[in-house]
């Protein structure tokens, strides 16, 4: 006798994508996730095509997945898919250290994150 399945912690219209150990700060991770927070997926992804910003090509791979996840896995529409939920959290910090002057040490913090984003398929109003 095996153990049971685990219930399902979303929704039936809802489906996640999950990336970890992104190698950025939360702070500068979450400028790109708040973009896109409560955009159509369609949208979220040229908003994330024609960004700026380094990390926004991660970013839209983990949409892409997301919405890949929607689709396949759970059976979703993918032309009326919403991001729900982009989050965003801390992960390990490396620690490094330079030299500074008369012998003492100057300590180097390089962060990492996790972003979490959730998309959720709407019904549009007839």
């Amino acid at each position: 006798m095996g153990q049971s399945s685990n219930p399902r912690r979303l929704a039936d219209n809802e489906a996640r994508a999950k990336l970890r150990m992104i190698r950025i700060s939360p702070q500068k991770l979450n400028l790109v996730a708040s973009k896109i927070r409560g955009m159509k997926a369609e949208r979220a992804l040229n908003e994330l095509a024609f960004s700026t910003k380094r990390i926004a090509r991660d970013v839209k791979k983990c949409l892409e997945s997301a919405i890949a996840n929607a689709e396949n896995n759970h059976g979703l529409d993918i032309d009326d898919l919403v991001v729900a939920e982009a989050f965003v959290g801390k992960n390990l910090v490396m620690k490094r250290w330079t030299p500074r002057a008369r012998g003492r040490v100057g300590r180097i913090q390089k962060p990492f994150s996790e972003l979490t984003i959730v998309v959720r398929e709407i019904e549009e109003a007839a």
